[in-house]
């Protein structure tokens, strides 16, 4: 950690070095919602390089902040878990991404599309409690998403959705009956995502259309929910 030392003894220079190399902040975004595994982490960070990943974390555990260990029963996976020291770190992350929300322009976010972090993020925010009555067959819902705007290889990702077991998200079509279809652009469903607009606003501008099971589509604000930055006030300028 020594690397562009402020050479400062200052509290706030020390924990600079440590927390505001590039990626750092990002990659403890990632831990702290949850992301144990090397290969989660890549979907949170899916711009970084893994070589860059690898080496964030060996900084990271260096300096007390993460923990390495074996994952039970799998040969060659590893986890990594915050320590009491990188637990403290949550509310400084979502501070910062709070005062983003807050103070930075949306049009400055909107500029910085990228559903594999977009679908990422929704996928492990999604609250499943309003969809279990609502789950098609064997209890489980198949939501497709549509990016209109996006080259065919980008353009369509499924989130299969089970009420009991959590949420799986894939970019190749896992097989099953779809319940739900979207069909929107990048820009629209980030946008909602962020709390810029709302479904209710999109679906009206026809900027998303919905498709299929009706009860899952009513309700689609409220088990898509929000980003967990976009849900503090925004500055009015």
């Amino acid at each position: 950690m020594a690397e562009g030392s402020y050479n400062q003894f200052c509290p706030v220079a020390m924990a600079a070095e440590v927390l505001c190399t590039r990626w750092t902040m990002i990659v403890l975004r990632e831990l702290t919602a949850g992301s144990t595994r090397f290969n989660e982490l890549r979907r949170g960070v899916p711009r970084m390089s893994p070589a860059l990943l690898s080496k964030r974390l060996k900084d990271l555990e260096a300096a007390g902040i993460v923990t390495r260990a074996k994952a039970p029963g799998e040969a060659g996976v590893f986890e990594y878990t915050l320590t009491p020291a990188g637990r403290e770190l949550h509310p400084l992350v979502m501070g910062v991404g709070q005062w983003g929300h807050k103070w930075l322009t949306s049009g400055a976010s909107l500029e910085n599309l990228d559903v594999n972090l977009l679908m990422w993020d929704m996928r492990r925010n999604l609250n499943t409690r309003p969809m279990r009555d609502k789950s098609g067959p064997r209890g489980r819902s198949i939501i497709q998403f549509i990016f209109s705007d996006l080259a065919p290889a980008q353009r369509h990702w499924w989130l299969i959705v089970d009420p009991r077991e959590g949420t799986d998200l894939c970019s190749v079509d896992p097989g099953f009956d779809v319940d739900l279809y979207l069909t929107t652009d990048l820009k629209t469903m980030t946008a909602v995502w962020m709390g810029y607009t709302t479904v209710k606003r999109a679906k009206a501008d026809d900027r998303l259309v919905t498709t299929g099971n009706r009860a899952l589509a009513a309700d689609l604000q409220t088990w898509l929910g929000l980003s967990v930055f976009a849900k503090g006030d925004r500055a009015v300028a």
